[in-house]
């Protein structure tokens, strides 16, 4: 089914790259309150305090995206889809600064463009579709010809609301969304195997 896809967007943390965000640490540090996403918790606060926290968020993650690793078979994917013709998308709840510099530090940069780079800085976080369908509009491509690639509910939600193929990574092989997905695969060394 995803075979001939030609348009394909990731996630980062956690997908194309492995999970290194503590989310409760990063919440107790930022004094967020726990169990609600990071992003929705600073829009809910008055705009001069979001703002410092937002500037604290930003400096926390650019250092962790120093020491990010890329998934196993990420370079390999990415390779085979070019290959393959695709256009390649990241779709990221990070800032733009911070996805560039994530990918270079996993050595998978040459794979996107500033263009193909949707971030928390360009429009609304996943899980609304509007960063899946900035990059349909940019690429001018059809929803039926594209994938969203993630490891977490936002990324499915988001690719499943803009009407694109889902891909679930789960590296511990759970799968608790089935509905918001069209391929569960453990890893993306499995997802190659499947396009190939």
């Amino acid at each position: 089914m995803l075979k001939k896809k030609k348009y394909w967007m990731f996630d980062m943390d956690g997908t194309l790259t492995c999970a290194m965000h503590d989310f409760d640490a990063m919440r107790r540090e930022l004094e967020l309150p726990a169990g609600v996403p990071i992003l929705e918790a600073l829009d809910a606060m008055e705009p001069s305090q979001a703002r410092e926290k937002r500037a604290a968020l930003d400096a926390m993650e650019l250092k962790m995206a120093a020491d990010a690793q890329p998934q196993p078979g990420s370079h390999r994917l990415l390779t085979q889809l070019r290959s393959q013709g695709a256009s390649l998308g990241i779709v990221t709840r990070n800032g733009k600064d911070i996805a560039y510099a994530t990918l270079k530090a996993c050595g998978l940069d040459d794979f996107f463009t500033d263009s193909t780079i949707v971030s928390r800085d360009c429009c609304e976080a996943k899980p609304d579709p509007a960063g899946v369908n900035l990059l349909l509009s940019r690429w001018n491509a059809d929803a039926s010809d594209a994938v969203m690639v993630g490891d977490y509910l936002f990324d499915l939600q988001a690719g499943h609301s803009a009407g694109v193929s889902t891909v679930h990574m789960a590296v511990d092989g759970v799968y608790p969304w089935p509905e918001l997905t069209s391929l569960p695969v453990s890893s993306l060394l499995e997802l190659s195997s499947q396009i190939m």
